[in-house]
């Protein structure tokens, strides 16, 4: 009976739609985007204001998925509002939205909803949707094109009536000691076809004490090949067809997307619905899901990865800012002391005043703060209007609309502020704290249950603490909620839930402690570890195949995305470093920290620390004069009438030399073997050839000076020369420089023997 409803259900939804594919091919393209996610992850902010209006680098991360949505090529924007409703609809209303040509953003709105489920079941029922559309929540950013993937789509659709989703993926390692994404969120695991792409198994909520996950058996015996992933990133971005409005509306027990509308189209054998993924490459495309993908992906937009939805280029009604060196953004009427530094990677925004002596780096500054003298900002999140006095100190930390912190005041790494909170005098706020005018709720609801404060308007007066999804606040006069917050401070300090500590630092915007990693990573046994069985591997690509045809070829492929955001997040650490003058030793901490999260190694590390000190060599100002000056003394430099000359050409070499001689503990510190020394010189190539042209001409010179400061031995510069030997002659321009300094070396060496 069951089965026969479905068919009804389905063949009901063809009919309302077309019966036609070439009629289907023709609708505009339609997209629902809920501006709810149905969780309670960005409490206590979101018991005052919707997230999809939280600022994303000062912009409401709504206008990020609308922008997209509309540069796609979406024709009709159905916004479905349930938490806040009415500051969402009268944002939309007031926004330029609502009279841009050729896209409609019409809204949905509805104070009964609890889930995903019922939101696509109610959209269902108002028979708005006619065609294919695309399914985002307003809380995702991406510059993806969605051209091929609904090509791709539509084509299946005409060969296959059952294929109703097409869900985008990308490339993104967990960590393994973390078990868990760049943006915080679980490891995925996926099984895919490598030939259809078509989806067969999806699973976020692994049970990693056992080491291994279970496939059902005609899985293995219906489908050929299958490649299992643990290196892919659910988008949450999907195109479907019209028939999944109707599975959600048949199947009432469907109520978050993923856990089980996906999970169980997957299972059902009865009706045969097919879900298929299209992976993307080069585009940018995340949700942010909770405090840590909050952070990771503002720095994505502050260091343009989600271009052209950045800072300094204008799109639906942001201010101008304007891109300055080492990734500073300023808007305009900003008042800066001249002591005051702002570091890189930092937006300022309209009508900011900033103090004397204060520091701010790595952070985003929302429209008409006061920040006071003295005052040291680091990897922070400050909204608008907000009044930082004299002395505080804030790292990695969120501070709402309208926040006041006395002078001297101190938040500990992963604090989260709301809105109009105040801190006293000298107060310091213990890590991972989360600060309200609201009280705490008595009763904890679970994860999918909606978020709804009970005045929708956006003020929520101190005296009105109810939430309906909740129930009951606990009483004003309860000792254990009076204000901690110091002498003048307003706020409730939230208590962390019996277990919830580790999800506190997991999902922070503060990075995770190195002692939390290193406890992390002594914790792991053997055991967890995927294990070969019947003369079966699992490939690092995630296929499975045999021994004797396992391929290391994906592996690089794999690693390129992760590679890359690794060596900017470096640079980045290096850049603050040099700016604040932060000890060598805490700068490998921190370095050690982001190889841990992205599982690199010490070849890694040091190709990017190389990376980042050159880069900073070429972005010091130098001008065109050359010099012949005088190194600093070596064995080299002392040799006689035949020694190779060296010739410093103008400041370019001069500050290389500098910086390689400030920072060579750095660098020193991952170069355990040959082997990554000579991946230093092979990067260095790699820049000469491509991103750092200026270094060229200054190849050898630059080898010696890693030569004479013990950076480079003899043997990895020897061992290099050596490879290049058989290689083409387009390959050998840098060991041609280098040929009387590598036949000096040759000649030394054979001296010594």
């Amino acid at each position: 009976m069951g089965a026969q409803k479905k068919r009804a259900a389905a063949a009901a939804a063809a009919a309302r739609v077309s019966e036609d594919p070439d009629d289907l091919a023709r609708q505009p393209l339609q997209a629902i985007l809920l501006a709810d996610s149905f969780t309670t992850k960005f409490r206590p902010i979101t018991l005052e204001r919707p997230k999809v209006l939280l600022p994303l680098v000062n912009v409401p991360m709504i206008n990020y998925t609308l922008a997209w949505l509309e540069a796609a090529g979406v024709a009709e924007v159905f916004v479905f509002c349930c938490a806040h409703s009415k500051q969402v609809i009268d944002y939309l209303e007031n926004s330029e939205w609502f009279s841009q040509p050729n896209f409609t953003v019409k809204t949905i709105e509805s104070h009964n909803i609890i889930s995903a489920g019922d939101a696509l079941r109610l959209i269902y029922e108002q028979n708005v949707i006619h065609g294919d559309f695309v399914l985002i929540s307003g809380d995702t950013v991406s510059n993806m094109s969605l051209t091929q993937a609904l090509q791709e789509h539509k084509e299946r659709k005409k060969k296959d009536n059952n294929a109703v989703m097409t869900m985008i993926i990308k490339k993104s390692k967990p960590s393994p000691i973390t078990r868990q994404s760049r943006l915080g969120t679980d490891e995925l695991f996926m099984a895919i076809d490598p030939n259809t792409k078509q989806l067969l198994y999806y699973e976020d909520k692994a049970d990693h004490s056992k080491g291994t996950i279970c496939l059902d058996k005609m899985l293995l015996a219906e489908n050929p090949s299958i490649s299992l992933h643990n290196d892919k990133q659910d988008c949450y971005i999907d195109i479907c067809s019209p028939e999944v409005l109707s599975l959600f509306t048949d199947n009432f027990d469907y109520q978050h997307l993923r856990r089980h509308f996906v999970k169980g189209l997957l299972l059902d054998d009865i009706m045969g619905y097919k879900i298929f993924t299209h992976e993307i490459h080069s585009s940018y495309a995340a949700r942010i899901d909770n405090y840590r993908s909050y952070d990771i992906v503002s720095k994505d937009i502050i260091q343009r990865w989600t271009y052209p939805y950045v800072p300094d280029v204008k799109f639906c009604g942001n201010r101008a800012t304007k891109l300055e060196r080492r990734g500073m953004y300023r808007a305009l009427e900003i008042e800066q002391s001249r002591s005051a530094q702002v570091g890189s990677f930092t937006v300022i925004g309209y009508g900011t005043k900033i103090g004397s002596n204060s520091k701010i780096s790595d952070s985003v500054i929302g429209e008409g703060c006061t920040i006071g003298s003295n005052v040291l900002i680091e990897g922070s999140y400050i909204w608008d209007n907000v009044i930082i006095e004299d002395g505080c100190e804030l790292r990695h930390v969120i501070v709402c609309d309208g926040v006041i912190m006395k002078a001297g005041a101190v938040l500990k790494p992963g604090v989260v502020l709301s809105f109009k909170v105040v801190i006293g005098e000298r107060f310091v706020v213990p890590a991972y704290s989360k600060v309200s005018l609201l009280q705490q709720p008595t009763v904890h609801d679970s994860d999918e249950e909606l978020e709804y404060a009970d005045n929708s308007s956006g003020t929520v007066e101190f005296s009105c603490t109810a939430d309906q999804s909740n129930g009951e606040m606990t009483s004003e006069s309860s000792e254990a909620h009076k204000p901690k917050l110091g002498t003048g401070g307003v706020g409730y300090i939230w208590s962390i839930c019996e277990g919830g500590q580790e999800e506190e630092w997991r999902h922070s915007v503060a990075p995770i402690p190195e002692d939390k990693l290193t406890e992390l990573s002594e914790a792991m046994d053997d055991d967890q570890e995927l294990v070969t069985q019947d003369r079966t591997a699992l490939s690092t690509s995630g296929e499975l195949i045999s021994d004797s045809n396992a391929s290391e070829g994906d592996d690089n492929e794999d690693s390129k995305d992760d590679s890359v955001y690794f060596e900017k997040e470096v640079e980045a650490t290096f850049l603050r470093a040099v700016e604040e003058n932060v000890k060598v030793d805490h700068v490998i901490l921190e370095v050690n920290s982001l190889r841990l999260s992205y599982n690199m190694t010490s070849a890694d590390c040091a190709g990017a620390v190389f990376y980042s000190m050159m880069k900073l060599a070429i972005k010091t100002p130098h001008s065109s004069a050359i010099g012949l000056l005088t190194l600093y003394p070596s064995p080299f430099s002392m040799v006689a009438s035949n020694a190779y000359p060296i010739y410093l050409s103008g400041e370019l070499q001069q500050n290389t030399a500098n910086i390689i001689t400030t920072w060579q503990k750095l660098l020193k510190s991952y170069l355990l073997e040959i082997d990554e020394e000579i991946e230093i010189i092979l990067k260095f190539e790699e820049m000469c050839l491509e991103s750092a042209k200026e270094f060229s001409p200054l190849f050898a010179r630059i080898l010696h000076i890693l030569y004479d400061k013990d950076i480079l031995q003899e043997d990895a510069i020897l061992r290099w020369a050596d490879e290049k030997e058989g290689a083409d002659e387009s390959d050998k321009v840098f060991v041609r420089q280098s040929e009387k300094f590598i036949q000096w070396l040759r000649e030394a060496s054979e001296e010594e023997d």
